[in-house]
């Protein structure tokens, strides 16, 4: 049994290592910096991205704001927001990621917010809800809101690590440009449409000519 916890631990590290190692050669080559904000992942996120060798060239900072005066004073998250919605929220979280992105003056930056458990769970907001929000700087703002159930302290914020990295590769690749070949195809078309009837018009000339 121990065996098998431990098989299935090492894959999880695997799997999150090579998400990590992914993004990072992404944010490399696009010469794109991340920056982190978290709560119930307390820094793990920045961890797996720096466990990497070479990541300092993408990461340029984390924000461990755990308790709600942290997220005031380093990330602006506002007061009223934290009363009216609560720390675990999507407004909260969307603040945050704005808020790590303006600060450290970054390209890309995520945020988690949620209750690991044990404890901490509220009518609504139970065990295992996180909120995630990451933002770009050319303006995209995605929000997720993951409800893990209560496997678990350590397995809900794992899977935090894993969806963070997730939602910054999606920004990392760059907003979705389908218009862009469908334009270029409809302008090769063009000349051959063009082309035709010249052709045909120069081949009722000759005759006459002979």
């Amino acid at each position: 049994m121990t065996g098998s916890g431990a098989s299935g631990s090492e894959r999880q590290n695997r799997s999150t290592s090579a998400l990590a190692r992914s993004l990072l050669d992404l944010c490399r080559s696009r010469k794109l910096t991340i920056a982190t904000a978290e709560s119930c992942t307390g820094g793990l996120l920045a961890g797996a991205l720096t466990d990497i060798p070479g990541s300092s060239d993408v990461i340029d900072r984390g924000f461990v704001t755990y308790s709600n005066e942290a997220k005031r004073a380093m990330l602006g998250v506002n007061a009223s927001t934290l009363s009216t919605f609560g720390a675990v929220s999507k407004e909260t979280a969307t603040q945050m990621a704005v808020g790590a992105l303006e600060r450290a003056g970054v390209d890309l930056a995520v945020a988690t917010t949620g209750i690991a458990g044990p404890g901490g769970a509220t009518p609504g907001k139970p065990v295992g809800l996180v909120h995630f929000a990451a933002a770009a700087r050319d303006g995209r703002i995605i929000h997720r809101e993951c409800r893990f159930g209560a496997i678990g302290r350590s397995t809900v914020r794992e899977r935090s690590v894993i969806e963070a990295l997730r939602m910054l590769m999606e920004l990392a690749r760059g907003p979705q440009a389908a218009a862009k070949p469908r334009r270029a195809a409809v302008s090769r078309l063009r000349p051959r449409v063009v082309r035709t009837p010249r052709r045909h018009a120069a081949k009722g000339r000759r005759p006459p000519r002979g």
